[in-house]
C-alpha cells in the first residue's frame, strides 16, 4: 500500500472540513466525532491488511464522506450525491476514484445489504468494517440510544419481539432501542470482512452482551 502524497493529504483535509460543515451539528450519533473515529479505524485496518493494492486515499475519503449522503441524515439524497461529486471534481479527484468512492458509500450500509449482499472492494470492506465497529461496544451503546431518542423510539417493550429477516423498508420502521441490538448490532461481528476487524468486534460484542444482560436484570428488578 502506497503512502499518501502531499496533494492527496491536502485534498483529504478539504474533504474533512467539508464533512465537518455538514455533520458537526448532527444529534443522531452520525456526527463529525463519529466520522473521526471511523476514519481513524479505517486507517488502522488499512495498515494492518496484507493487500498491497489498497488505495488508501479512496479508503479515507470514503470513510470521511459515508454519512454525508446517507438517507438517515439528508432530506434529498440525490442532491447530496451531486454536491459531493462536484466537490470532488473541483478538487481534481480522478473520475476512477470518484466512482470507487461512490461505489462504497452507496452500498456499504447494513440496510442496503439486507435483501441483497453487495460485494465491496477491499477499500469498501475496510470502510464498512470501520463504520460497523463504531456501532458496537461502549460507544455503540451510546449511539444507539442517542439515535433512538432523536427519533422518538421506545427504549424497551418486552411485548415487541425483535425481528429476524427484514426488507430495507421494514428495517427503517424500528420501534424500540433494545430490539435494535438484536436486529443489527449483535449480528455485526459475524459480518466483518477483515481479520483485524473481527478481532476488535469480538470484544465489542461482549460489551453489548454484558450490557443487555444487566439492562434486562435491572428492568425486571432482579438486581
Amino acid at each position: 500500500m502506497k503512502k499518501l502524497n502531499n496533494e492527496e493529504e491536502k485534498v483529504l483535509d478539504t474533504i474533512d472540513k467539508f464533512v465537518f460543515s455538514k455533520l458537526n451539528d448532527d444529534r443522531t450519533g452520525h456526527d463529525y466525532a463519529h466520522i473521526q473515529r471511523v476514519v481513524k479505524l479505517a486507517r488502522r485496518l488499512a495498515l494492518e491488511t496484507t493487500d498491497t493494492d489498497v488505495d488508501l486515499f479512496v479508503v479515507l475519503a470514503s470513510a470521511e464522506l459515508h454519512d454525508v449522503i446517507d438517507e438517515k441524515i439528508v432530506d434529498n439524497q440525490a442532491a447530496a450525491e451531486t454536491e459531493v461529486k462536484q466537490f470532488l471534481q473541483d478538487r481534481k479527484v480522478s473520475a476512477k476514484r470518484i466512482a470507487a468512492i461512490f461505489d462504497i458509500i452507496t452500498h456499504m450500509s447494513f440496510s442496503k445489504n439486507l435483501e441483497h449482499h453487495y460485494q465491496l472492494t477491499i477499500e469498501g470492506q475496510l470502510v464498512q468494517d470501520s463504520d460497523r465497529l463504531d456501532a458496537i461496544g461502549a460507544i455503540g451503546i451510546g449511539r444507539v440510544f442517542y439515535y433512538g431518542g432523536a427519533h422518538g423510539h421506545v427504549m424497551y417493550d418486552p411485548k415487541i419481539a425483535p425481528r429476524d429477516k427484514m426488507t430495507h423498508a421494514q428495517y427503517r420502521q424500528n420501534e424500540t432501542v433494545i430490539n435494535h441490538f438484536y436486529e443489527k448490532l449483535l449480528k455485526l461481528a459475524g459480518l466483518m470482512n477483515t481479520a483485524a476487524a473481527k478481532k476488535i468486534a469480538k470484544h465489542r460484542t461482549t460489551v453489548l452482551e454484558d450490557f443487555l444482560e444487566e439492562f434486562k436484570a435491572e428492568w425486571n428488578q432482579n438486581k
